[in-house]
């Protein structure tokens, strides 16, 4: 298997990504969704963790050659900048949400020179807005920002186009169709749920993709 199916069945055998066409999550917004992911769950599987951690370096490694720190967003990356950071021997540190309503107030939390090459670990990419919220704090810090590495991405085109209008690059473990096929040699959705998966993928405000009853 490729990177990205070996990473998708990895997720899928934790349950940290799960597929349920026929009974649609509801995301916060409203918007009935086929697939569930809480990729902190790999933090609990050591050996997924360690196929995630070590993924990671090597995406890192081949996209981002020239980093010099890693810095997770709050909170689900920072874990995963801390463990990568410590295995390519890199400072790390994390962007909160919002800076601190005390002390110095910090947003960015560890230490960071302007000027600083740095790349923001992220465990999922959907519409991206909270992603590039933190390269923007990063940006305003006077770092300049490679790219993102994340774990898994939908590849929703909201997402997708918001990424190209901040001039941000994203690199993912693996993604929503490697997700589907390997769920369906798997026997975990049906063959014929692909096409459905993947119309919800392109527009998912769009239920035409809801079975009926």
């Amino acid at each position: 298997m490729t990177r990205e199916q070996t990473i998708a069945h990895d997720l899928l055998s934790i349950g940290a990504v799960f597929l349920r066409p026929d009974e649609p999550f509801t995301w916060a917004s409203g918007i009935k969704s086929p697939i569930y992911c809480d990729n902190r769950l790999t933090l609990t599987a050591p050996e997924v963790r360690g196929h995630v951690e070590e993924g990671l370096v090597d995406l890192i490694c081949k996209h981002y050659p020239n980093v010099e720190v890693l810095m997770g967003t709050s909170t689900a990356g920072i874990a995963h900048a801390a463990i990568v950071g410590h295995l390519m021997g890199l400072p790390m540190g994390y962007v909160r949400s919002s800076g601190k309503d005390h002390g110095r107030r910090n947003r960015i939390e560890g230490k960071l020179e302007p000027g600083a090459r740095v790349v923001v670990v992220e465990d999922l990419i959907s519409t991206a807005g909270s992603c590039i919220d933190v390269v923007e704090a990063l940006r305003d810090a006077g770092a300049e920002v490679l790219g993102i590495a994340s774990i898994f991405t939908y590849g929703l085109r909201k997402g997708l186009e918001r990424l190209a209008a901040a001039g941000v690059s994203n690199h993912s473990l693996s993604n929503f169709d490697a997700v589907c096929d390997i769920a369906a040699a798997e026997g975990k959705i049906r063959p014929e749920d692909i096409d459905r998966l993947k119309k919800f993928r392109a527009d998912p405000s769009d239920e035409s993709w809801i079975l009926p009853g």
